[in-house]
């Protein structure tokens, strides 16, 4: 059979539905400054879903500093790889900043976060060594974790009996061989919200070896007195022993770091394929990210202002009745029951007549019979904005309660 013509008969889970979604479910386009107003289809949206947890995409000294630094150097330099030609001042103050920041002795800068995390894993781990991890980590770490050659146990969600279970079983495992233990989590779960129980885990540590790596993409900026994160938030930053954050959250641009002990990063910085045979990061970019770094410690307010929109939306979702499940932190998912068809006319409803735009999960994402819409409060967001958007999933959930939204399939728009 022709590979391409397998492809094109199954499309897959998500793409089964392209022809009815493409543009609108998936693949929308917002237009407009990024912020809690965007136009879509020509129409002003509330918009909930963008990871711009500190308003910084549009706050003035960024732009600037974003507009100045592509003016002054271009989105070429430095040229390179940054082994070989594409290593800069900046970049070296960036991971210095960083270090500072995340309270570690050392910070190497990652292009992309998705790769990064990935070729990080494939970096440590070798044949021998095993991996445990928690059932709920980001698609990049399951990835990472399939170009891992070893072992690798999954323990269920925030479970630490079970992830103790699965240490137990990683030290059998590797008894007598050059192996090690690897165990990965997240400081704040994308999509349900939760925190990792960070501090049990590393609780763990007095009775089993192994090096702890968080991925704090949604933590970065949003938790902690500081802002520094999810392990500041509860205590135990030191004892992280390899911290991922990304810029496209908090930061509203784009590239990751790792930070930990300065020998392990080192080790990184000279083994991570997806940096060593990759283009260095734009200057524009991270001069960029410096000033983001800098508003973040010198402006708690932003932080204080974004949590102050949390509670509003979360408190008046859960006053109104809302499952928004087991969140501690800016996530805010509402659990909702339903098929495909009936989440998308809701969806559509939302958008359309209420001007409320926010992200849909359903199949196969999560089981059938479950909607999840997922919004992202941000300091930006405005007292009416929230009250717009409780008033609209009210009016909704009881349409959906009443069968209203029950249609044959997607809806075509």
């Amino acid at each position: 059979m022709d590979i391409f013509e397998k492809l094109l008969k199954h499309m897959g889970p998500i793409g089964e539905h392209s022809d009815r979604a493409h543009g609108y479910f998936a693949f929308p386009k917002l237009e407009g400054e990024i912020g809690p107003r965007m136009n879509f289809r020509g129409k002003e949206k509330v918009i909930w879903s963008l990871n711009n947890y500190l308003g910084l995409a549009n706050h003035p000294e960024v732009r600037a500093t974003d507009a100045k630094a592509a003016a002054d150097y271009g989105l070429a330099t430095p040229m390179g790889a940054r082994m070989m030609s594409g290593n800069t001042n900046y970049h070296e103050k960036l991971e210095k900043e960083l270090s500072d920041y995340m309270g570690k002795e050392d910070t190497t800068l990652l292009n992309y976060g998705y790769q990064g995390i990935m070729s990080a894993i494939d970096a440590i781990c070798n044949r021998h060594d095993v991996i445990v991890y928690d059932a709920e980590c980001h698609a990049s770490i399951l990835d990472g974790l399939r170009l891992h050659p070893g072992k690798r146990y999954v323990f269920k969600h925030n479970d630490i009996a079970d992830c103790e279970k699965q240490l137990q079983r990683a030290e059998q495992l590797i008894k007598g061989t050059p192996g090690g233990i690897l165990v990965v989590t997240e400081g704040v779960f994308g999509m349900a919200g939760d925190q990792g129980k960070l501090k049990e885990i590393v609780g763990l540590k007095e009775r089993y070896q192994f090096r702890l790596m968080v991925d704090d993409a949604h933590g970065f900026g949003t938790m902690g007195k500081t802002g520094a994160g999810t392990g500041e938030e509860q205590g135990v930053q030191d004892q992280i022993d390899l911290l991922f954050n990304t810029f496209a959250k908090s930061g509203a641009s784009i590239g990751a770091f790792m930070s930990g002990d300065k020998a392990i990063i080192n080790f990184l910085r000279y083994n991570m394929r997806s940096q060593i045979f990759a283009k260095s990061i734009p200057l524009p970019l991270v001069i960029g990210h410096l000033k983001r770094v800098e508003l973040m410690r010198k402006h708690p307010e932003m932080k204080a202002k974004l949590w102050s929109n949390v509670n509003k939306l979360q408190q008046g979702l859960r006053d109104r009745g809302f499952n928004i499940g087991r969140t501690n932190s800016p996530v805010t998912p509402i659990y909702l029951q339903g098929d495909i068809p009936e989440a998308t006319a809701m969806c559509l409803d939302l958008r359309e007549n209420y001007n409320i735009f926010c992200s849909i999960v359903v199949y196969p994402v999560i089981p059938k019979g479950q909607i999840i819409y997922r919004l992202i409060p941000t300091a930006a967001h405005s007292d009416e904005d929230i009250e717009l958007t409780l008033k609209a999933f009210t009016e909704t959930k009881e349409k959906l309660d009443k069968k209203v939204y029950e249609v044959a399939e997607i809806p075509m728009v």
